[in-house]
């Protein structure tokens, strides 16, 4: 199994706090039956700042202590960029990682409380510019909860989303448990991820996920979700089925 999205290199963001705690998030991956994960640390989120080069030097030094230890997992480079208005300079300047550098699939992180003004736009520069901007954790934006319909139009323009397993597994909550099983269900998911940033609070929780989706879905959409894990790693294009609207019926009754 492959997480695309994991909190797991030390020191330097609010997840792994020592490289002794990397290796045990790295243990806990192979307990969940995890290989690969890409590793993204948050970048210009207020408190952390993890340009390109910084996060390519300590996925090597993270890969040489799992080897040293012979852990069977492989870290590849990644970044979680909170949205700003500079994302395009950014990238010019070669400070910005797209998952495992070379893929083109890009991760943007919202404020937990609203949507930009200028997030719809900002995501079809992105996609001017050969990028494919995945949003990721929309199921736990307020204004995204209380206004499900801007996702829609910014799914509906070609952007892509990464849901967190531990909303799935109920670990954030009832409610956030059933938006997110209604984004799934209006086609506003593509990825399934753990955010892992311990061990204990934030775990991966990748196998709950997939437990729940496997009842709510079934199979096929369990499997769909992990081969577009591995399309990322394969720089492929993820092509989701036609976005819908979450309708007011079902969104009332998350409440």
């Amino acid at each position: 199994m492959i997480d695309i999205h994991c909190h797991i290199l030390p020191y330097i963001d609010d997840g792994a706090k020592h490289m002794e705690e990397s290796i045990e998030m790295a243990r806990a991956a192979i307990s969940e039956g995890i290989h690969t994960i890409i590793a993204t640390p948050h970048h210009w989120n207020g408190a952390c700042y993890n340009p390109k080069r910084d996060v390519l030097k300590a996925v090597k030094t993270l890969n040489e202590r799992l080897e040293t230890e012979e852990i069977p997992v492989t870290i590849l480079p990644g970044q979680e960029t909170r949205i700003n208005g500079e994302m395009l300079e950014a990238l010019k300047r070669e400070e910005l990682l797209p998952l495992n550098e070379t893929s083109g699939y890009l991760f943007v992180e919202l404020p937990s409380s609203h949507v930009p003004r200028y997030t719809k736009q900002l995501m079809f520069d992105l996609q001017l510019q050969g990028i494919k901007p995945i949003i990721v954790h929309p199921e736990r934006n307020k204004e995204i909860i209380d206004n499900p319909d801007l996702l829609f139009e910014i799914v509906r323009d070609g952007t892509l989303t990464q849901l967190t397993a531990g909303s799935i597994a109920g670990r954030f909550g009832k409610k956030i448990k059933k938006f997110s099983i209604q984004l799934i269900e209006a086609n506003l998911a593509h990825f399934i991820a753990s955010d892992a940033h311990n061990v204990n609070t934030r775990p991966f929780a990748m196998q709950e996920a997939f437990k729940v989706i496997s009842n709510e879905f079934g199979t096929s959409y369990l499997y769909w979700f992990m081969e577009n894990s591995q399309l990322i790693l394969n720089e492929e294009l993820v092509v989701g089925d036609i976005p819908e609207k979450v309708t007011t019926k079902k969104f009332l009754g998350l409440f």
